[in-house]
């Protein structure tokens, strides 16, 4: 499958790869020529009264910020010609094509690092304040007009009083009022704050995974400690004399529990395992539905060879060696390796991909159980596919 073009304008990716990504901003005027809100204005507010859905409404009023949690009813939203107000509708990606497919445009990073595609809705005068964030983002204009003013990385210091992390001594050096199709690119720790200029604006958010080293050990020690690896010995003191003083910690059972701390090491097959699940997990909002009837895998294998297999949009692959993680679990792809590693680069098998393989082979008994957990469904049919050309043709 040929990826969607980069949206960095006359920067190749290369480039910006090499001197912008983690380094310095970037601002694109019209990266995306044509830009259409990938989602409808209605259609993004009933997504924030979803309960699979992760919502927030920030507002600015007199001074005084204010955060709200969704799920959201319509009439629990501000009015639309009510000023300073904006809602953060998170992984809209995983709820609808057009959303997804704009993502997919930022593939040149690793999936491991993506995470989602966040919209803002603002109506005149919305933001959320200057903050930082830990991750880099990209900032794509999708209706309205946005004024964003960004400052270097420093020392920065929080407004205690706000339910938000906005910062209190923001000094802003350089300004730019972006138009749909324009895109900003900021590192880690950037100071920004974007602000609805005349109208309603939208704005697509592209966020990255960048665990901490702490978040990394609590979720791999916990992990092991569900599922130990190797024998699990239990302290014994069989043989000690009576203890003189019974508030002191015996010197032979510290010796022991630090040892057993000291000495534990995860085997490498362990830690690449838990890294593939981690990075592969959901999140905690999002399930998946099953089929209601899953076909027999004879009749659905012919099927999939007539219609090729594509991911959920919500479904999380990646890869490493012969180990397949989807959607926080682990696989081995013995005989069928190449073709899962290429369902993880593409996230899509054609027809040509699956004729080779019979409805017993490891590959067809594989999606077939990815299919009945809701993961993976057919492809188009070739009538489908063939309009959808067209469309993008026309």
């Amino acid at each position: 499958m040929k990826p969607d073009p980069a949206p960095l304008g006359q920067t190749s990716v290369d480039h910006f790869m090499r001197r912008h990504w983690q380094r310095l901003p970037l601002l694109v005027r019209q990266a995306i020529p044509g830009m259409q809100p990938p989602v409808a204005t209605e259609r993004l507010f009933e997504m924030a009264g979803r309960d699979d859905v992760e919502s927030r409404l920030v507002t600015h009023q007199r001074g005084r910020w204010t955060l709200e949690r969704g799920p959201f009813a319509q009439d629990e939203l501000p009015g639309p010609r009510k000023r300073d107000w904006t809602l953060l509708v998170q992984g809209v990606d995983m709820h609808d094509d057009a959303a997804h497919e704009l993502l997919a445009r930022f593939r040149f990073v690793p999936d491991a690092r993506l995470d989602d595609l966040m919209i803002s809705w603002a109506a005149p005068g919305g933001g959320v304040g200057p903050h930082i964030d830990s991750y880099d983002v990209f900032l794509v204009q999708a209706a309205g007009r946005r004024r964003w003013r960004i400052a270097p990385p420093g020392p920065f210091r929080l407004d205690e009083r706000a339910p938000l992390k906005i910062l209190a001594d923001f000094a802003p050096t350089e300004t730019w009022t972006l138009e749909p199709g324009d895109m900003l690119y900021l590192p880690p720790g950037w100071a920004h704050e974007g602000t609805a200029v005349d109208g309603p604006c939208m704005t697509c958010s592209v966020g990255f995974r960048a665990p901490s080293r702490l978040e990394l050990l609590r979720a791999f020690l916990a992990d092991c400690a569900d599922d130990p690896e190797g024998p699990d010995p239990r302290y014994a003191d069989r043989g000690s004399p009576p203890a003189a003083r019974p508030g002191r910690v015996p010197d032979a059972m510290a010796d022991a529990l630090a040892g057993w701390l000291r000495d534990w090491r995860p085997s490498p097959a362990r830690i690449d395992d838990f890294l593939g699940r981690h990075l592969t997990e959901p999140k905690p909002q999002v399930w998946f539905e099953s089929p209601e009837r899953t076909p027999a895998l004879p009749a659905w294998w012919r099927a999939a060879q007539a219609r090729g297999v594509v991911l959920d949009r919500r479904s999380r692959i990646a890869w490493r060696g012969r180990r397949i993680f989807l959607n926080g679990e682990s696989f081995d792809s013995a005989g069928a390796s190449a073709r899962l590693r290429e369902l993880a680069d593409a996230r899509r098998l054609a027809p040509s991909a699956l004729a080779a393989f019979d409805a017993g082979s490891p590959l067809a008994m594989r999606l077939h159980a990815w299919l009945a957990a809701g993961w993976l469904h057919l492809g188009p049919t070739p009538a489908t596919a063939r309009r959808g050309r067209a469309d993008q043709s026309a």
